[in-house]
């Protein structure tokens, strides 16, 4: 006669209440690609946790975990439902009522979440509501067989492997055991297949690709100026035209939203004579403009990324704005995004004569969906969060003293416009490049009043006139470098840059908030003999 120790699970309940709400949310995305992709619990959610969220945490986030601040959220949110799921599921082995309350308490964040996101309706809840049934149901289920599953931790079986004797106690847990792991593990697969289901439902039925792919440009009336000479060939140098897919991108939208064009609306009003709604075909019909222009983000640190130069076309606001007759007291316009972003931009800086757009092409080709298909506005000269907005279907002219957009209700500052900055690309920070003549480069902006001059620095040496490359018009950035040469040892380069109306960089350094950063970019390197 031998023994042999019967497995059991020391802590199933836990997995049973992770399953459950796997279950509840792969439910709800199979829901939302019914309803409306705005609809998804999980998305939802993580929308009113950005939108609660303070100003300088998110910009915190921003600077820290650049374009994966949105991952890093939607994953932590994830890890933290998880760890909720997990002491719902133990709470269910003793109170099995209170855990189907909590779920319903989840379930009910949920629906709210989903109610109040722009333009919901009624059905916006029924997502929320299936996953909540599933999360609950699945609960009891898997609850069940991890009660008969469970059993005591360890039993002595006698008789040989193998027997074929009536079954014992252990030997009925090991059954269950076996039965609660494939259960539990088709639930899973099961959730992932319902996900990718419903994300693939959400795409053909409220998808924008198509509509984009559809859409066929008109040729401009006005061609951008030639930027032939506006392009140095220097390795590592930022390209004078920054491809759509390396275009930055900051907004607190958690999924790209999708508007299909042939539904795209622009409704003009407030403080005008005249209210106007424009649809996309009768946009595409007026005379459209081409400009390269730089666009930048009041998150960008000194020498950061969150800049790019692109060549657009659009119409122009202005030409929108005196067809409507906007009222001379209205200092204010409040462009609307279609996830309910709003964004307030100064009347006069659209009516100045600078060439801001509302524009339907980028580089070329329709708007990419995540930088605003299918119309987005361009302001040469302001930072993107008081001009910028992407997924634009509302234009209302009001003042700042009745109402304050979305950024300034977060603290930052009503108005903005972008300061002179220069940033080095070559060489890079901890590059350890030959002694010899080393060509240091890089690109400086000032839009709407361009650059005059840029001088590099040494060390503590004197500063020194860098080449400038040609710009089709003071709302691009420009490219510069100069060429040092370098002895063995470590240094540090700096940049700063002069305006077109002969106003310098300051050195003084601060920080993006709360109107953007300022101060000098500079990099260290080794030189080697």
């Amino acid at each position: 006669m031998r023994s042999h120790k019967v497995r059991t699970l020391r802590r199933p309940w836990r997995l049973v209440g992770i399953l459950a709400a796997v279950s509840g949310l792969a439910v709800g995305e199979l829901a939302a690609g019914l309803v409306g992709p705005d609809s998804s619990p999980f998305f939802a959610v993580a929308a009113t946790v950005v939108d609660l969220t303070p100003g300088p945490v998110k910009e915190t986030a921003i600077g820290l975990l650049g374009p994966f601040n949105k991952l890093t959220l939607l994953m932590g949110l994830a890890l933290v439902l998880g760890v909720c799921a997990a002491l719902v599921g133990q709470s269910a082995e003793r109170a099995p009522t209170l855990a189907l309350v909590i779920i319903g308490g989840f379930g009910a964040v949920g629906m709210i979440s989903a109610a109040t996101r722009p333009d919901a309706g009624l059905a916006d809840i029924l997502p929320s509501l299936a996953a909540t049934v599933t999360a609950g149901i699945t609960l009891r289920y898997l609850g069940r067989l991890a009660q008969s599953a469970r059993g005591d931790q360890q039993e002595d079986v006698p008789g040989d492997i193998g027997s074929t004797g009536p079954k014992a106690p252990a030997v009925e847990t090991e059954y269950w055991r076996r039965q609660f792991l494939v259960t539990g593990g088709l639930f899973a697969l099961g959730a992932v297949g319902t996900v990718v289901l419903g994300r693939w439902l959400s795409s053909e039925r409220f998808g924008a690709a198509r509509s984009r792919a559809a859409v066929r440009l008109p040729n401009p009336v006005d061609k951008a100026a030639s930027s032939r000479d506006a392009g140095l060939s220097i390795r590592e140098l930022s390209r004078f035209h920054t491809a759509n897919s390396d275009f930055y991108r900051v907004d607190t939208a958690l999924s790209v939203p999708q508007v299909v064009a042939e539904d795209w609306k622009l409704r003009v009003h407030g403080m005008v004579r005249e209210p106007l709604r424009l649809s996309y075909k009768e946009l595409l019909r007026r005379p459209l403009i081409e400009r390269d222009i730089t666009l930048a983000c009041v998150s960008n640190p000194v020498g950061g990324l969150y800049v790019g130069n692109a060549r657009w076309l659009g119409l122009r606001v202005a030409d929108l704005l005196r067809e409507v007759g906007v009222d001379p007291a209205a200092d204010q316009a409040v462009s609307r995004s279609y996830d309910g972003m709003t964004i307030g931009t100064p009347t006069a800086a659209l009516t100045d004569g600078r060439d801001a757009l509302l524009a339907v092409a980028m580089n070329g080709e329709p708007l990419p969906l995540k930088h605003g298909f299918p119309v987005r506005m361009v302001v040469p000269g302001l930072y993107g969060y008081v001009s910028a907005c992407k997924w634009l279907v509302d234009l209302e002219l009001t003042t700042f003293d009745r109402y304050d957009a979305y950024w300034v209700k977060q603290g930052w500052a009503q108005q903005a416009q972008v300061k002179t900055a220069s940033r080095i690309d070559t060489p890079h920070n901890g590059a350890m490049p030959n002694a010899g003549i080393i060509t240091v480069a890089g690109v400086a902006w000032a839009q709407h009043r361009g650059i005059g001059q840029v001088e590099v620095q040494v060390d503590d040496g004197p500063w020194v006139r860098a080449q400038l490359a040609g710009v089709p018009s003071v709302d691009t950035w420009r490219q510069w470098f100069y060429q040092w040469q370098a002895t063995a040892g470590r240094h540090r380069l700096r940049v700063r840059a002069m305006d077109g109306h002969g106003q310098p960089q300051t050195a003084v350094r601060r920080d993006v908030y709360p109107d953007g950063a300022t101060g000098l970019h500079e990099v260290t390197v080794t030189v080697v003999p």
